[in-house]
């Protein structure tokens, strides 16, 4: 089923929330960048917390993405 929603992605069949391409966008400049809340060098495996919570937050907004993808399938078609 994702590999459908992704193909649905790329056709442009589904429009993803601007919320989550800024989520998204967010997600991979702080996993990329030197500067971190809670820095791993200093605090060991317990800085990979703040690492782990953004890419989380990432993962529910894609989430929701995809069940609005699939409420959409399920949905009942409009009359014409």
């Amino acid at each position: 089923m994702w590999w459908s929603f992704f193909k649905a992605l790329k056709r442009g069949e589904h429009r993803v929330a601007p919320s989550t391409w800024v989520a998204a966008a967010a997600a991979v400049v702080y996993a990329v960048s030197p500067i971190d809340l809670i820095p791993e060098l200093v605090l060991g495996p317990l800085g990979f917390a703040d690492d782990v919570g953004v890419w989380s937050i990432l993962g529910v907004l894609v989430l929701r993405e995809h069940h609005r993808w699939h409420s959409r399938l399920q949905a009942p078609a409009p009359a014409a």
